[in-house]
């Protein structure tokens, strides 16, 4: 009896070890989020500014390659944004499930998918599968910024622009997590190329501006030769945002998994103190017995002999 209340006393020693690790880990990640939320919000006045821009210029230009869609695609490049690092609950195992999804239907319509990966638990995932990737990129999915932005850009922007017979694409989308708040984070597609060029009412433009006066713009030399240097800057704003927004999720999604963890940790601790507590009552009730016993064969001894 002795030896497993030893067990129970080390076990949750052990466990309240764990707990305060996971404890710290919480904290951390609840401090990395405000860090990404911040540069998110940082980036945003450039990021809605060139967005206005690149739509006034897409109203005036019509037959540009970035705008153009392949009359009959083939061959579709799909970023996928997961995390370095693990014990971030289903963070990456939901941006892969989303990635199956869509490299699927781009499948069955009869398109060729080349898979870009970002994150080594993503490129881990297609390693053990023995899958083919035509790039991937690691180290950064915490701490992302424009220059990886701007690498992953130019990498599916060229690829975008070679023609199918070199080894070129007609579509690339990416597969990211959207941080929707503290609670909610959600992975999801978008097609980055070719550009998406929707016309909206007075209402959307009204929700969307305001008040504000929409801005009219002066093309020199012209507005074909200025889309041409907005639309690539255009892509790996939204890349980057991407990166920003897979960052915030990862770390509120490793936030829950680590207060998860450590109300489990705290609940086994109670669990385990009481089976310890039971199995002190039983040792000290065994002794009693004992001792009752031992004190009922003298008198029965001494009985006896008188």
């Amino acid at each position: 009896m002795g030896a497993q209340l030893r067990v129970y006393r080390r076990r949750i020693r052990s466990t309240k070890s764990m707990a305060k690790i996971t404890r710290a880990m919480e904290l951390i990640a609840t401090t990395r989020i405000t860090k990404a939320q911040r540069a998110a919000e940082a980036a945003g006045p450039y990021a809605r500014e060139i967005t206005r821009a690149v739509s006034a210029l897409a109203s005036r230009v019509s037959d540009h390659p970035l705008l153009t869609e392949s009359e009959n695609p083939t061959r579709a490049a799909v970023l996928v944004i997961t995390s370095d690092k693990g014990l971030a609950g289903a963070f990456s195992a939901n941006v892969l499930k989303e990635a199956e999804s869509l490299t699927q239907l781009l499948r069955e319509q009869g398109k060729e998918v080349l898979t870009y990966m970002v994150g080594r638990k993503g490129a881990a995932f297609y390693k053990f599968r023995d899958r083919p990737l035509e790039g991937q990129w690691e180290g950064f999915t915490e701490r992302p910024t424009y220059a990886h932005a701007q690498e992953i850009g130019s990498a599916l922007i060229e690829k975008f622009l070679a023609d199918t017979s070199d080894g070129g694409v007609d579509e690339i989308h990416v597969v990211s997590t959207e941080f929707v708040s503290m609670l909610t984070q959600r992975a999801g597609t978008v097609r980055a190329l070719p550009l998406e060029v929707e016309e909206s009412d007075e209402s959307e433009l009204e929700a969307a501006h305001g008040s504000e006066p929409l801005p009219l713009y002066e093309f020199e030399p012209s507005a074909e030769e200025a889309l041409d240097a907005l639309l690539p800057q255009y892509v790996t704003n939204r890349i980057y945002f991407a990166l920003l927004d897979a960052s915030a999720s990862q770390q509120a999604s490793r936030r829950a998994a680590m207060k998860a963890a450590t109300d489990n940790a705290e609940d086994l601790v109670k669990n385990l103190g009481r089976l310890a507590n039971q199995a002190r009552q039983a040792e000290i009730t065994n002794e009693l017995s004992e001792i009752v016993g031992g004190a009922d064969a003298l008198s029965a001894a001494s009985a006896g002999s008188e």
